[in-house]
């Protein structure tokens, strides 16, 4: 250690730039993360806060709960216990007079059912009217106020605004709860239909039903538009970014023990053991990768704290733990590739050279 840290004071430029480097591709890949990971929360958030188990949407709706109708002659052919709920999805664009249309996803749920009972709300009261609606915090960022009517979709009535809830989300949009015979009438479908499917908290619900098909919440979410794309297209950014991390902090390390081979072989002829430089080359790179993670970290906050409240951006401790892992890895990994030049430098040959 006392050999690296001497090495780097005295080539600050040097050792700098590589540092430099270090800071640049963990920041990168830490604001990749972090918006993998809020996209990933806006599709889903609302999905979260059910607690939701398994989902049964009928059987012809290609896993799609907006395309699922339940018909009241199959709800009747169903025993629904405390840990079941119906729900209702529909894509609507909300306006108000004097504030901007938002593409929303509207959710009609029962207010006797678990659903309903796990809203959480920041401002105001959940719906206890067919004319009133619940809506995700975001509403109130563009300009929304509680008492609100607000028009949906092409549908003349108007519904007013009763509270609002925090983390409400689905296919990055945010949700407006509401009725079921909301729902319908947004479905522009009639009373012989009772919901869009059935959610449970039940890890071993199964819809006994041909017309339905059961699916756990992980299934679900991953047939929702866009979302498995999403997520496989950052997962191989990411992964790319660590393998062209490693390979220029080994083509450095190579660069910087190849200039260094005058110095290796002086003091392999002094008795130094090959084992001392090995260790000094390893911990020069922890120390320059660590350096330079921590001040991508920092970056990091600071572009969070900079960035507008509308930008899907989140961090999950587990994945930043296992990105920074990685990061540390590749700079071991790289570290060691030079390893077998300085195990097998000649004194002779290199100095007499």
């Amino acid at each position: 250690m006392f050999l690296a840290l001497k090495e780097i004071r005295h080539e600050k430029l040097r050792y700098g730039l590589i540092v430099g480097m270090v800071v640049l591709v963990s920041y990168l890949v830490f604001v990749l993360s972090g918006l993998a990971y809020g996209l990933a929360q806006q599709n889903t958030q609302a999905i979260s806060s059910w607690d939701a188990q398994k989902i049964a949407v009928t059987s012809d709706a290609n896993d799609s709960l907006s395309q699922s109708l339940i018909t009241k002659q199959t709800a009747q052919q169903m025993t629904l216990t405390k840990d079941e709920a119906y729900i209702g999805q529909a894509g609507v664009v909300a306006k108000a007079k004097g504030q901007p249309k938002l593409s929303a996803q509207f959710l009609g749920i029962n207010a006797s059912q678990f659903i309903y009972q796990k809203l959480s709300v920041t401002s105001g009261h959940k719906p206890t009217a067919a004319n009133q609606i619940l809506v995700d915090d975001s509403f109130k960022d563009n300009g929304y106020h509680l008492g609100d009517k607000v028009s949906l979709g092409a549908t003349s009535g108007k519904y007013q605004i009763v509270g609002f809830t925090h983390n409400a989300k689905m296919s990055v949009a945010p949700v407006i709860y509401g009725t079921l015979g909301t729902w319908r009438t947004l479905s522009h479908v009639t009373s012989d239909f009772k919901a869009g499917g059935i959610v449970s908290t039940r890890s071993n619900f199964t819809a006994k039903n041909s017309a339905l098909k059961t699916l756990t919440m992980n299934q679900f979410i991953n047939k929702l538009p866009g979302y498995s794309a999403q997520n496989t297209t950052f997962t191989f950014m990411i992964a790319f970014l660590m393998v062209i991390a490693m390979v220029v902090i080994a083509v450095f390390l190579y660069i910087l023990t190849m200039q260094k081979l005058p110095n290796y072989a002086v003091l392999r002829a002094q008795g130094i053991p090959a084992k001392v430089l090995v260790s000094t080359t390893i911990s020069q790179a922890l120390l320059l990768v660590v350096g330079g993670l921590i001040i991508g970290a920092a970056l990091t906050a600071a572009t969070v704290f900079a960035l507008p409240a509308g930008l899907p951006m989140s961090f999950n401790l587990p994945l930043l733990a296992g990105v920074t892992g990685g990061i540390l890895l590749t700079g071991v990994v790289g570290a060691l590739i030079p390893v077998r030049i300085i195990l097998h430098v000649d004194p002779v040959s290199v100095i007499g050279g």
